[in-house]
């Protein structure tokens, strides 16, 4: 899966260049409320979201697809690390009997190829779920450039599944400046966030004379979810 190479052959300089997903973790896990004991996190990295946690924790287990991730994941007695695609059976058959306060998940379940099962699966665990989306608006200028469709899901797609649902939502738009085009290239081979884009050589080389801002956007959704579990 191209996705999971692109994260794991940058997990160990993840944290230096995804200045945004450090921003949105930070303020996920600041909106938490009532202090939860028993966590479910999804696609957990390298433990941003972790780190920012600062009550006691019964017990927490974390999600990654890939096994570079979690190996540099902080480590604790009460931590469980696991290597799941959370959209596979075999991630569901792991966790279904068990039961969770809250599931909580940054940067990650934009990637999921079957929201609507992912969501259903999540709710038969807990009642809540915390979550902050990147959209298809994402490095928007770029694809409008190649015109490629976005490999992660739209702002439409991800509202529509989470109306199932009792659902808050912020939107909020970032922007991340560069001195030169050289670096901004940079930045997006480096984060790990190329997904499914593939280019030719020659439209790789047109994407590069062609994207004339010295800038790259980013739009988040912050989704608080739940449901009345019986």
């Amino acid at each position: 899966m191209l996705i999971e190479k692109q994260f794991s052959n940058h997990a160990n300089d993840y944290d230096d260049n995804n200045i945004i997903q450090r921003i949105v973790s930070k303020a996920l896990v600041r909106e938490v409320s009532n202090t939860p004991q028993n966590i479910l996190e999804l696609g957990c990295g390298s433990g941003q979201i972790y780190r920012e946690i600062s009550w006691y924790i019964k017990k927490y287990k974390a999600i990654d697809f890939s096994q570079e991730m979690c190996n540099i994941h902080p480590k604790n007695e009460n931590l469980e690390i696991v290597c799941f695609d959370f959209d596979s059976d075999e991630f569901y058959a792991n966790i279904k009997h068990q039961k969770f306060d809250l599931v909580i998940s940054s940067s990650a379940m934009q990637w999921s190829k079957d929201l609507n099962k992912l969501l259903k699966r999540l709710f038969t665990i807990s009642n809540k779920i915390d979550c902050v989306l990147f959209t298809s608006n994402t490095f928007k200028s770029i694809y409008e450039i190649t015109k490629q469709t976005p490999a992660i899901l739209s702002l439409k797609e991800i509202k529509k599944e989470f109306n199932n649902y009792n659902s808050t939502y912020e939107v909020y738009n970032y922007q991340i400046d560069f001195k030169t085009k050289k670096e901004l290239f940079s930045y997006i081979k480096n984060s790990g966030v190329q997904g499914d884009v593939k280019l030719s050589y020659k439209d790789a080389k047109n994407l590069y004379k062609k994207y004339d801002k010295l800038y790259l956007e980013f739009e988040v959704i912050f989704i608080k979810a739940s449901i009345n579990l019986k």
